[in-house]
């Protein structure tokens, strides 16, 4: 494997996570990324514990533990704040352990921190990838890889450029995300709690520490676009303490939500990994999990390849990946339907069976990929 030329495309959750587990392997790879800067800023992650499991085997549990807030509930309320179902998450995940919430720029900082051997070149983005693997940079270099690692989210110039058929479907969903002060009504718990209303519309919660909050809102929508005016007043009427905290979601990030269903990711000598291969709803909150998983499974069958095995290394990686990620896009129309029944019958599905939808979700991911 020490023969191997290696680019990662893209230094965010997924590509700094296969730069990490390729040096647990004693392999460095170049890893560029078309921003400027890494990220310094942004909103929160949920980590389910599957991905909590992934950071332990990248080495960086402890780091983790520390850096991070523990999650042990899940709640699910009306959007009065009536109860609908709520449940330990440890009945949930059993074993495989614990879950967290944490901000995005402090991941990145940990991740990023953790390479010793790998360099990341900032501002510097792949504008060509011939079928010989020779990438084209944005200054007009090229280099020559035994293997290139599309790994730059769902907008990934390499799925682009090497996979054209394969383009991101909008879910007829937006959202806004953004950081918020605890406030006298959402102080106190270290619970994921998410309230849902009429419409689709959902906002979320999660502590990411005694003095933040992670708040994610979404709402159905024909269109892609963010609508005119002041888009908090789409969550009018939900109860304490989403008013006090949509007061400073000035500046929220906004994003229309798209999935990338198929599972054609591999070519002789690209691959792509995380969001680039398989965006898909948060409703689950797996595409972290997933990207961190991606970049364990990329490293282990790559771990005795050579430049002359690279691409049966790569065919073994998604068929490793293919079932799992099916299960997880099913998964995510699944609760994305019941979240849109009529709301009498949404709320009764969920106070009679909720904790058995969400067991059910997540069964599968209790095996290691």
């Amino acid at each position: 494997m020490a023969e191997l030329r290696i680019l990662i495309v893209g230094a965010g959750i997924a590509g700094l996570s296969l730069a990490r587990a390729l040096e647990g392997n004693g392999v460095s790879a170049d890893v560029v990324e078309r921003d400027g800067e890494l990220r310094s800023a942004g909103t929160g992650l949920y980590l389910p514990a599957n991905a909590v499991r992934a950071q332990r085997r990248l080495g960086l549990g402890d780091e983790l533990a520390d850096r991070a807030h523990s999650v042990r509930r899940q709640r699910i309320l009306d959007h009065r704040g009536r109860v609908l179902t709520q449940f330990p998450l440890s009945t949930i995940w059993g074993e495989v352990g614990d879950c967290f919430a944490i901000s995005r720029s402090e991941l990145h900082a940990m991740l990023h921190s953790s390479l010793v051997a790998s360099g990341v070149r900032l501002g510097t983005a792949v504008t060509d990838i011939s079928a010989e693997g020779t990438v084209t940079f944005s200054s007009g270099e090229q280099r020559t890889y035994d293997l290139v690692v599309g790994a730059d989210g769902v907008g990934s110039t390499v799925r682009r450029t090497v996979f054209p058929h394969e383009a991101p479907r909008f879910l007829g969903q937006i959202c806004w995300r953004f950081v918020a002060e605890q406030t006298p009504q959402s102080a106190g718990t270290t619970d994921w709690t998410a309230r849902l209303g009429s419409g689709g519309r959902t906002f979320l919660t999660v502590p990411l520490d005694d003095d933040r909050v992670y708040c994610y809102a979404d709402i159905n929508s024909a269109d892609p676009e963010p609508p005119a005016g002041d888009w908090r007043s789409l969550f009018a009427g939900f109860a304490d303490p989403v008013p006090s905290l949509l007061e400073q979601a000035e500046g929220a990030h906004f994003a229309s939500l798209a999935e990338i269903a198929g599972t054609d990711w591999v070519r002789p000598r690209v691959v792509l990994i995380g969001d680039a291969a398989h965006a898909c709803s948060p409703s689950m909150a797996q595409g972290g999990a997933m990207a961190l998983e991606d970049a364990l499974v990329l490293a282990d069958v790559l771990s005795a390849a050579t430049t002359e095995t690279v691409s049966p290394a790569l065919a073994a990686y998604q068929e490793r990946r293919r079932t799992r990620i099916q299960w997880v896009l099913a998964q995510n129309h699944r609760r994305d339907k019941a979240r849109n029944l009529p709301s009498p019958l949404r709320n009764l599905t969920l106070r009679f069976g909720g904790e058995r939808l969400v067991r059910t979700n997540h069964a599968p991911l209790h095996d290691t990929p």
